[in-house]
């Protein structure tokens, strides 16, 4: 199969970015830049039309690959792991700004999945000390293979760390949130391919950030920041879990580069202690 013959089937296919996938997996088999691609030989050529049919059933492009990319890092993805998404490379730069205004980080990370956020931090702020926490044995072994320089537990995000309890300076999540009741509009790739433990979180997608409210608070020192993700529709509800918690103050949200609701920011009360856990 020829470039041109794949991109036309991934758009035939309904793949969002048929020209940047065909490319990136033609680059993937000849070892070459995506935009100054090798010729293939015969049986790379073979290969390209069989990942290309693969794409078209909405494999994800990084199933393929074996790789993603995240801000300044590479990592090893793959079935039972879910995929970094572009937006979440915002909430990875919310927390590496606030470990850069600090001398001695306390960074925690939980629901590290691959380990995305946990090693652009490590990466780009190398003095903080990094902590990450992932519950799926599946996604664990992803993270064990993306992350050095970390303490990376297999465990329950919400229960892990009571060594660190008061201790930690940033808490960085990127929870479930998708409502099951959204199970129809959660794109194919994500919705047949990406774990459902790291997509849904109950009737409204809440559940996972009502319990981390409470948690986090508990982990935080006071004056202790947390960013999270959400979904675009939680841009007003995710925050309201947080502010009727008790433990935060400074809760606002932040909108990603499509203009969209993307993440929250709440900061740990210097005053009384965290309740509702």
């Amino acid at each position: 199969m020829n470039l041109r013959a794949a991109i036309e089937a991934l758009r035939e296919a309904g793949v969002a970015s048929p020209d940047h996938d065909a490319r990136e997996l033609l680059a993937h088999l000849t070892g070459s830049s995506r935009l100054l691609l090798a010729d293939p030989t015969p049986e790379q050529a073979a290969e390209f039309g069989r990942l290309i049919a693969r794409r078209a059933a909405r494999e994800p492009l990084q199933h393929l690959t074996g790789m993603a990319y995240f801000r300044h890092v590479e990592l090893r993805v793959g079935p039972g792991v879910f995929v970094p998404r572009p937006e979440t490379e915002l909430l990875a730069g919310w927390a590496i700004d606030r470990a850069r205004e600090l001398e001695a980080p306390v960074v925690v990370d939980l629901c590290t999945g691959s380990g995305a956020v946990a090693a652009a931090v490590r990466d780009e702020a190398p003095h903080a000390e990094v902590h990450a926490v992932e519950l799926s044995a599946d996604a664990f072994a992803y993270a064990e293979s993306n992350l050095t320089g970390v303490d990376l537990r297999l465990g329950d995000a919400f229960v892990e760390f009571d060594d660190l309890v008061g201790a930690v300076d940033i808490v960085v999540c990127n929870p479930p949130y998708v409502p099951l009741e959204a199970w129809e509009s959660v794109a194919v790739e994500a919705r047949d391919h990406d774990p459902h433990l790291a997509l849904f979180s109950g009737d409204d997608g809440l559940d996972a950030i009502r319990v981390l409210a409470a948690r986090a608070a508990r982990l935080l020192k006071p004056g202790g920041v947390i960013g999270v993700e959400h979904a675009d529709a939680q841009g007003e509800s995710a925050p309201a879990v947080f502010a009727a918690q008790g433990s935060w103050e400074e809760v606002r949200d932040h909108r990603d580069l499509n203009d969209r609701p993307r993440f929250l920011t709440a900061r740990r009360t210097l005053r009384g202690s965290p309740t509702g856990e």
